[in-house]
């Protein structure tokens, strides 16, 4: 089972929350919501409760990770600086806790949920509501939003397992035809001979180059797979079949 933290930051008003907890299958909510500040709080007192309600969270639950959005560079400078300021504390909230931070932009959590970027806040409480078979909308916005996150970070998870299982399969597949004679190495500035190769392999020669897209996240599979892509026995300049 895997909990996440998903936090949703404001700069001056509601904070959401929630987390959702998964079995590889299946996601539930095991709380939500929103934190307002009191009206006429001063932006050290906002920042400190902030924190406290995300330290509180993290004690509770014990999420295996934090996933909080981005800060959006159409912000106006002022804005964009308080955004900044409540996301120092969430990160030094989970730091607190030893919790992994990652940061998912507006745009690639509304891809996630629902394939558009452009989508709109009713659009992703109902799709919210549709992953969790809610019996209603998740009032707040804000906590609806909380909830995209999370889930848009489970989506992540789910595609890097993924396309690390297949390129790690298909390096396999490499070294056997490497080893069989099937295939031999290419010649340093030659044409590489992927395309002799089995369909798996060129698979994850494109996976490796190109990143993949799960749920409308793009993963950087370049750097998340370059340990299982770089084994002993496979030259790095490709292969020619025999």
């Amino acid at each position: 089972m895997l909990r996440v933290l998903g936090i949703d930051p404001a700069s001056a008003g509601a904070t959401g929350f929630a987390v959702i907890e998964t079995d590889g299958r299946e996601c539930r909510a095991l709380r939500y919501g929103a934190w307002r500040p009191a009206r006429g709080a001063s932006i050290a007192r906002r920042l400190r409760d902030v924190h406290e309600l995300v330290a509180g969270l993290v004690a509770e639950f014990a999420p295996g990770a934090v996933a909080v959005e981005s800060v959006f560079t159409a912000l106006n400078m002022r804005t964009a600086l308080q955004l900044s300021e409540v996301r120092g504390v969430v990160l030094l909230a989970a730091a607190e806790g030893d919790i992994p931070v990652e940061s998912y932009s507006p745009r690639e959590v509304k891809a996630s949920l629902t394939g558009y970027g452009q989508a709109s806040k009713a659009q992703m409480q109902d799709m919210v509501r549709s992953h969790l078979s809610l019996p209603g909308r998740p009032e707040p916005s804000d906590a609806a939003d909380a909830i995209a996150i999370a889930l848009c970070h489970i989506h992540a998870l789910r595609a890097q397992a993924r396309v690390t299982g297949a390129v790690r399969n298909s390096t396999q597949d490499l070294q056997q035809g490497v080893s069989s004679g099937k295939f031999r190495p290419g010649r340093p500035g030659g044409r590489a001979g992927i395309s002799s190769a089995p369909a798996a392999v060129v698979q994850a020669t494109t996976f490796s180059r190109l990143g993949a897209s799960a749920g409308g996240v793009r993963i950087p599979v370049s750097r998340l797979t370059q340990r299982a892509i770089a084994k002993p026995g496979i030259p790095k300049h490709g292969i020619h079949k025999q």
